[in-house]
């Protein structure tokens, strides 16, 4: 009515919306079939979908001395805690029409994977609240079992909207259950299942094995239970960054440079005085039961222009005894620029499946474009300079290598050179950030 917006504009939206509708038949049938539903929901062939994600989700934080996978012949196994045998909170807080009851638990999912393993159920005590009275039978179960798994975190209605935490540690009485189980002297394996970051810094020091295994869904148990017993090699990767204490947070892998990042022993730096300044666990870290070597980082060519692309590649050595999957990474960072630049950003990934013994060449190609940034004016930008580039296993190792931008003349700019002359002091101070 005030003539703000023609009259034509808003009825080509309701026209685009229409043919909408038309096109998907809702004015034929506005309303969903009777009895399709039954066809859809918890279908087989979606199941065998969510165990296949959920396989692939889970991540290995610790492994010292190859506890994991447990061997199938172990006489007994003790599994300890409120997620245990828990359906409700594995489903995770968009669980939507999932059905808790059609969910595999922990607990279940090991009498499935190891039938003829003795296990003992203890809860120990809830996600958050009530007391320590089932301790000691947690402790007594544990010492009378050959290994012990404790599945802690977070209950599902801890995420998503309106659901901040002003603390990252395990909630309620869980690090002292598991303080408590630890001292038993049993193989301790830890099993996190979690929606956001944790700070698990005495996790992480003193049991020898921790899984990363999130709200995985329907087949959270039977996944779990799969990769604790080698039918599965995990290689989930972190989407994000695991702090040492809740004091670090915000920490993430694309972070602003400090402009006094530490280095040596020089104290008057952006560091912590009582911790040290990394991630307990980076993004992108993931450990597998096999081992993998990175070699022959190539970059060609070594410099474009800002409409040009360049192709690296790297190859990838399965160098242990199992067949896995490796995630490759790919991180850039632009090292000096008109706006101040992340120390590192992920390009690009992939998931490679390789044999046991087997060298896989992994290959990408990064355009020009993906280089750039928004700049004063909000506009995209590439600026022509110098570029580093990792290429490994997580966002804090990786080998390196550098590439050049030029200007749209495919000269060097002036801005550039002055760059390249104190380039090594640059690489050198950011080495020691990392």
């Amino acid at each position: 009515r005030r003539k703000r917006v023609p009259i034509s504009v808003v009825n080509d939206a309701v026209r685009r919306i229409l043919r909408l509708k038309f096109r998907l038949g809702l004015f034929d049938r506005p309303y969903a079939e009777k009895g399709v539903e039954a066809g859809v929901y918890f279908h087989r062939d979606h199941l065998t979908e969510a165990l296949a994600a959920a396989r692939k989700a889970i991540g290995l934080l610790k492994n010292d001395n190859g506890i994991l996978p447990l061997r199938k012949t172990l006489k007994s196994i003790a599994l300890i805690g409120p997620l245990a045998d828990n359906q409700r909170d594995l489903i995770g807080t968009w669980g939507g029409r999932a059905d808790p009851a059609r969910v595999v638990t922990v607990l279940e999912g090991i009498r499935r994977t190891v039938p003829g393993v003795r296990g003992r159920y203890v809860k120990g005590c809830e996600i958050e609240g009530g007391g320590t009275d089932n301790f000691e039978e947690a402790v007594q179960a544990s010492a009378q079992s050959d290994a012990v798994v404790l599945a802690l975190g977070e209950s599902a209605d801890m995420s998503g909207e309106a659901r901040s935490r002003s603390c990252l540690d395990l909630p309620g009485h869980q690090e002292e259950l598991l303080k408590a189980v630890a001292a038993s002297g049993k193989p301790v394996i830890l099993a996190l299942m979690n929606g956001r970051p944790l700070s698990i810094p005495w996790a992480a020091a003193h049991v020898p094995a921790i899984l990363e295994c999130w709200h995985l869904g329907v087949s959270a148990g039977l996944a779990t239970a799969e990769v604790l017993f080698g039918d599965v090699n995990p290689s989930g990767k972190l989407p994000v960054t695991f702090p040492r204490t809740t004091g670090q947070v915000p920490i993430y892998h694309s972070q602003k440079s400090s402009g006094r990042p530490p280095a040596g022993d020089n104290p008057m730096v952006a560091r912590y005085i009582d911790i040290p300044h990394t991630p307990l666990y980076a993004f992108g870290f993931g450990l597998s039961f096999t081992a993998f070597e990175y070699s022959g980082l190539n970059i060609h060519p070594k410099r474009i222009r800002p409409t040009g692309a360049i192709d690296v590649s790297v190859r990838v050595k399965n160098s242990g005894r199992r067949d896995g999957d490796e995630v490759v990474q790919l991180y850039v960072q632009d090292v000096v620029a008109s706006l101040t630049r992340p120390v590192k950003e992920l390009k690009a990934f992939r998931r490679i499946p390789i044999r046991a013994g087997e060298t896989k060449t992994v290959s990408f190609r990064i355009e020009a474009r993906d280089l750039g940034f928004l700049d004063e004016s909000l506009r995209w930008r590439v600026e022509p300079g110098m570029f580093r580039l990792w290429a490994g296993t997580d966002s804090q190792s990786g080998l390196e290598g550098t590439f050049e931008v030029l200007d749209v003349r495919g000269k060097s700019s002036r801005m550039a050179k002055r760059r390249a002359g104190g380039y090594r002091r640059l690489v050198q101070t950011f080495s020691a950030n990392e």
